[in-house]
């Protein structure tokens, strides 16, 4: 349908018999604009025509100019079809392209259309902001639907803000109130926030000053200055008091520590010279011990002189009783080797024997090594012989078991292969019966959900028949209080529509609990929804049903045979596994002994000629070890025949025996020299200990001390001399004989009268710290104080300011009388120019009688006013509701009230582009001569480049509006034609 052509004319005509199809034109362009339709048809839920075959989707392409772009708008709804594999059905999602037409790059001319968006969302607010409206307002302004084109008349002032903020975007006042509102929130909080600081602060100054503050400060909070002041000033005060009484406790505290030293210090003095006299009876004690001491030390000095020789001779001596010791050791020694005693010439002879045996052995040591190594030759040779034999033995024995191995295994491989084969046949079998297990299963879960899905429509149905019997009792009693229903209706001063009469003596009255339309609707929704439902569990029981017949097909047995069958097959399945995992090892080991058996052949030859060349080379080594036993039998003729010589054993006799000869012979000359020094040392020892006073070297050395032991008595000798002389000068001492003489001090009495001064002194300075710390924190806090009330003052300041001004602009302040939001107030004047523009064409189109009036008055049941309206009867001067008017004359006035409404929106700089109306139905409640004005008002659109459709089927509109958009109805669907002047 081609609307640019119908636009033309400026005014054209959707016509067509009742039920055709002409609201749902409007329908469509709604829908494809936003999605869904107006009024109680978006409740059915049901777009799709039924006209349509099973496979074709309902669908609505729109072009339409937004904003002065050219858009294609092509959209779908939800809706259901068929499946193409299988029965049942499936449900299409909605879907939507929205396509602008524009050129392409930069220098391209040619015009394309270019895809925006697919998704539901982002269609819906672009189209939202290009039309400037939401479906409801395009219903109240661009499109008046059928029976509900009373709806802008008849709005609340809340529902006539939205539409007229969206129209004429005034969205900067509603963000300047919300501004305002979160501007005060935020300075509230920030306010609040400081006085918390302020607090804060205030309670720690009254927990340092011990004062409560002024319980007014909240409101007035320069009452805390001077409460800062009074409590700084009492601190300065108390803290120079307290100083004064600390000097006091001070010098009170020096006097009191002057005589407990006095006293301390008499009483040391009297303990000193008491001390004096105990240490000189302890010394005049000690003095027979200090004199031993004395005479001790001086004999260990001259003992010191003896001391070296004596050591001297005593070293020699027991040099020679060692030297004695080694040549018994020695000769006792040579005795046993030898056999027999021995005496100093006989010592020597074996000496000399001894060296002529040692050279003797020397010369046939290199030809026993000969005959040694060549006799282990022979032994190793004679072993690598019998190895061989042994080993070759060994070969010949594994190499004739082989064969019979290798006829035992391969039956074997072969039966392993076998079950390989049997085990891949097997598995594929498991596989079938799962399957069908599985198949079988899902039959079981598929026959407990159908009789469930069986149970729930039974239900469905049950509840379906039941809300249609409800709906029946519904239209019933409707009828039955239809006349009340009707009475309702009535306006004072309108015609009855059943008797015509203006009369209206006794008005029927609706029984009570009567059901009205709005519970029929309900009830018809009620019973559509459960059509809906019902037809759902049909087809989730059909689904279910041929799922199930599919899945016994397939399974074709019960669950537990198939099961059995399965345990069956997985348990052949796992023995011809078992027996084929043996086929790898089988076959390793038969390939392990055909390559064991080539290597044993081989082998076998190796041998046999290892045997050959030991046998050879054992003879020759024989041979050559009976020549070299020969020459060494030549030269130790003694041994047994065939008895090996250990000349290592031999020529080690003879060394010890010549080293022990050697030993005595030099041990005899070194003792004789040994104890003529030892006799000699000790002669002049005892000559150096007489000269020193004693008797013998023997007798000094038992009166030697080492040098520590002198050194000790040393100190205490002078020890014991130093106290001497310190006592007698303590006694000595006429200061501490006079303090001995006089009383002893009272220490207890000046102790405790200098720990209470002293405490007195401390609580004074504690108390004079603690007043200055007081002061200084009050200081602080105060400063602390100044500055929070400094910041928090200008914020009280805007606070109060923004309140009063958030509080303006939401209606809420006294001042403002007519309690219109700011919002309201700038819509109320747009308003104001709609009632203007609407009264211009309302005045021709009631013949002078009625026009729109805009008061600011709230309207029943509003909370603010600002945008309400009136409708003024000037033949009887009175203001009336608009609910109070009738079906033609609410059809006269809310036309009207579009036409200005979409005049001063096209006239508004920034407001939306209106330059189509769509009016459905409503002429037919017109009589002739308001029809005629109404059309007379309509014709003079088209003078102002305004397009006006109007849907109706009176036939005077059909022959007054010759350009028209006709639709035909019939069996299979309507279709259209379009008629042009």
């Amino acid at each position: 349908m081609d609307f640019d052509a119908l636009s033309e004319a400026g005014l054209f005509l959707l016509s067509g018999p009742t039920g055709a199809g002409k609201s749902s034109i409007l329908d469509a362009v709604c829908f494809a604009l936003y999605g869904d339709v107006p009024g109680d048809r978006a409740a059915a839920k049901r777009l799709r025509s039924d006209h349509a075959a099973d496979d074709v989707a309902p669908r609505v392409v729109l072009e339409a100019t937004l904003s002065g772009r050219r858009f294609r708008i092509d959209r779908s709804p939800a809706w259901t079809r068929a499946k193409r594999r299988g029965s049942g059905t499936t449900t299409e999602q909605a879907r939507v392209v929205i396509s602008e037409r524009r050129s392409g790059a930069e220098g391209d001319t040619d015009e394309a259309w270019h895809p925006l968006s697919t998704r539901l969302d982002e269609t819906g607010h672009l189209v939202t902001r290009l039309v400037g409206m939401t479906l409801p307002q395009f219903c109240q302004v661009a499109l008046l639907p059928q029976g509900r084109f009373q709806a802008f008349l008849r709005a609340r002032s809340e529902e006539r803000h939205a539409l007229l903020q969206q129209v004429f975007q005034t969205g900067r006042f509603d963000r300047t109130e919300r501004w305002l509102r979160e501007r005060r929130v935020e300075l509230r909080r920030a306010s609040e926030q400081q006085q918390r600081s302020v607090a804060d602060l205030v309670s720690r100054v009254s927990e340092v000053g011990d004062d409560e503050a002024p319980a007014d400060w909240p409101e007035a909070p320069d009452a805390l200055l001077a409460w800062l002041q009074d409590l700084t000033t009492a601190a300065v005060t108390a803290s120079v008091e307290q100083a004064i009484a600390v000097e006091a406790a001070s010098a009170a505290e020096v006097a009191a520590a002057g005589a407990s030293a006095a006293g301390i210090e008499l009483a040391g003095m009297r303990a000193t010279h008491a001390a004096a006299r105990r240490a000189w009876a302890t010394l005049e004690a000690a003095d027979a011990e200090h004199s031993s001491r004395r005479r001790r030390i001086d004999k260990a000095q001259r003992a010191a002189g003896v001391r070296r020789l004596h050591d001297l001779a005593q070293h020699s001596l027991a040099d020679a009783d060692d030297l004695e010791r080694q040549h018994a050791t020695a000769r006792a020694r040579l005795e046993e080797l030898l056999g027999a005693p021995v005496d100093d010439q006989q010592v020597a002879e074996h000496q000399r024997a001894a060296t002529r045996a040692l050279a003797d052995i020397a010369r046939v040591r290199p030809l026993q090594r000969q005959a040694v190594d060549l006799e282990r030759q022979v032994a190793r040779s004679s072993r690598s012989s019998q190895e061989a034999d042994d080993r070759l033995a060994r070969v010949q024995q594994r190499a004739d078991a082989i064969p019979a191995a290798l006829d035992e295994l391969l039956p074997r491989q072969a039966a392993a292969a076998d079950a390989v084969a049997a085990a891949e046949a097997l598995a594929r079998d498991l596989e079938v019966l799962r399957g069908r297990v599985r198949a079988a299963r899902s039959a079981e879960s598929l026959a407990t959900e159908l009789r469930t899905a069986e149970g729930a429509l039974r239900e469905a149905v049950q509840s379906r028949l039941l809300a249609r019997e409800t709906l029946v009792e519904i239209r019933e009693q409707r009828l039955d209080g239809m006349a009340a229903e009707i009475a309702a209706k009535l306006a004072v001063g309108a015609c009855c529509p059943v008797c015509g009469s203006a009369e209206h003596p006794t008005l029927a009255a609706p029984a009570p609990g009567a059901p009205d339309d709005a519970s029929e609707r309900e009830a018809r929704r009620e019973v559509d929804d459960l059509e809906v439902v019902v037809e759902a569990h049909a087809q989730q029981v059909r689904g279910l049903e041929s799922r199930l017949a599919a899945a016994l097909a397939e399974s074709g047995d019960s669950v537990e045979r198939l099961l059995v069958a399965e345990e069956d097959t997985v348990a052949a399945m796992d023995r011809a596994r078992a027996a084929a995992a043996r086929l790898p090892v089988l076959t390793a080991q038969v390939e392990a002994l055909r390559s064991e058996q080539d290597d044993l052949l081989r082998e076998r030859e190796h041998l046999a000629g290892v045997v050959a060349e030991h046998a050879t080379e054992a003879a020759v080594l024989t041979s050559r070890l009976e020549a070299l036993r020969e020459q060494v039998a030549a030269v130790v003729p003694d041994q047994d025949a065939g008895a090996p010589v250990d000349l290592d054993a031999l020529a080690d006799l003879h060394q010890q025996v010549e080293t022990l000869c050697q030993r005595c012979t030099d041990l005899t000359a070194d003792l004789a020299r040994a104890r003529a020094t030892a006799v000699s040392t000790q002669e002049a020892a005892d000559e150096v200990a007489v000269s020193a006073g004693f008797e013998s070297s023997a007798a000094a050395a038992a009166s030697w001390l080492d040098a520590r032991a002198v050194a000790d008595l040393q100190q205490q000798v002078e020890r014991h001399e130093r106290e001497v002389a310190r006592v007698s000068d303590l006694l000595a001492d006429d200061e501490l004989a006079r303090s001995a003489a006089a009383d002893p001090p009272d220490l207890e009495a000046l102790a405790q009268e200098h720990h209470r001064a002293k405490e007195a002194a401390a609580a004074a300075r504690h108390r004079d710290m603690s007043l200055r710390d007081r002061g200084r924190r009050l200081r602080g806090l105060s400063e602390e104080v100044t500055s929070a009330l400094a910041a928090w003052a200008p914020l009280r300041t805007e606070l109060d300011l923004v309140t009063d001004l958030a509080a303006m602009v939401e209606g809420k302040h006294p001042e403002n009388r007519l309690q219109m939001r700011l919002s309201a107030y700038v819509l109320a004047h747009r308003l104001s120019q709609v009632v203007e523009a609407a009264n211009l064409r309302l005045s021709s189109m009631s013949d002078q009688r009625y026009s729109l009036v805009h008061t600011p008055q709230r309207g029943a049941g509003e909370t603010r006013g600002g945008l309400s309206l009136v409708v003024r009867d000037d033949w009887t001067g009175d203001d009336r509701d608009p609910a109070t008017l009738s079906g033609g004359e609410t059809f006269v006035v809310s036309l009207a009230l579009a036409l200005g409404l979409a005049d001063v929106i096209t006239d508004e700089a920034g407001g939306t582009d209106l330059e189509t109306l769509f009016v459905d139905e409503g002429f037919g409640s017109l009589d002739a001569e308001t029809l005629e004005g109404v059309m007379d008002t309509l014709d003079t659109l088209r003078d102002g480049g305004r397009v006006v459709g109007v849907v109706s089927h009176v036939p005077e509109l059909q022959t007054r509006i010759p350009t028209q958009l006709r639709v035909h109805r019939g069996r299979t669907g309507s279709r259209t034609t379009l008629e042009l002047a």
